[in-house]
């Protein structure tokens, strides 16, 4: 499993360059989160992952297949592309068949689509809306629904746009973990997203974007402790590093560095332990 972009440079056709000499390979079993400001050439890149754009200048190879010669319905059976605005994918007249269309396509057997509907029905929750149209659904159900429907074929490589816009703390936690069996199985996850605090726990590498470029791609403590990167990117960081950051300008000995709830509990009993 792997994604390599080479060199990619993109511009719209109304003359607005996107991307620009963008580089970055990703391999199986990892949890990516792709992050920046509005206009930093975010959606534009994961668009370039399954073949929606093609770059002007440089490649990407999806699992060795060029997605300037490969169909965007043979990049399809790949990777799974989840638009920010389900609106923009969501078409069927009701939630089981929308969620059954691409399992369908795929040639799937009747006995294993109903199998598949059922179980990601259950799993988002959907059981009472299933016979009505998602368009009459909130914007956070309608969201839900065209997570199953990308999710129900079992893709290798997922990507998601912005999943945590209208979904509450509970539904942000089941998808989180549905996320992580996926990596466990071996497979690609990217996530575009600004929500920093859902990152911080689980994710293994984020890639910080900015005016079309790759500013910065790393592990977690060391792209989101850098305030030089997250000011150029307009990204907050998340409030225990802010906290943390704080508290060390008063005490140079408090760890300006810290992600997590727990690395910030310790550090302040053992400031007072320290007679603080």
């Amino acid at each position: 499993m792997s994604i390599s972009v080479e060199s990619i440079s993109f511009t719209y056709p109304n003359a607005t360059q996107a991307l620009e000499n963008v580089s970055l390979e990703i391999k199986g079993s990892e949890l990516v989160a792709i992050m920046g400001e509005n206009g930093a050439g975010k959606t534009t890149l994961v668009k370039h992952l399954n073949g929606l754009l093609k770059p002007n200048k440089g490649k990407v190879l999806i699992n060795g297949m060029d997605t300037k010669t490969v169909t965007v319905a043979k990049l399809a059976r790949e990777v799974g592309f989840v638009f920010q605005n389900p609106d923009h994918q969501l078409f069927a007249s009701t939630v089981d068949e929308e969620i059954s269309f691409a399992l369908k396509n795929f040639g799937f057997s009747e006995s294993e689509i109903n199998r598949r509907v059922e179980t990601v029905i259950n799993f988002f929750e959907l059981e009472k809306y299933r016979k009505l149209s998602p368009f009459i659904l909130s914007g956070g159900e309608r969201k839900r629904v065209a997570l199953a429907s990308v999710l129900a074929p079992d893709p290798k490589i997922l990507i998601v746009d912005e999943p945590t816009i209208g979904q509450d703390f509970r539904q942000k936690e089941k998808f989180l973990k549905n996320l992580l069996e996926m990596v466990d199985e071996g497979k690609i996850v990217i996530v575009v997203t600004h929500d920093v605090e859902f990152v911080v726990p689980n994710f293994q590498r984020i890639i910080v974007m900015s005016k079309g470029k790759v500013i910065a791609d790393g592990g977690i403590r060391d792209v989101l402790t850098d305030f030089k990167v997250l000011k150029r990117a307009s990204l907050l960081p998340p409030k225990i590093t802010e906290l943390s950051w704080n508290i060390s300008q008063k005490i140079t000995s408090f760890p300006k560095d810290l992600i997590s709830v727990e690395e910030a509990r310790k550090a302040i009993l053992n400031l007072i332990k320290r007679g603080f």
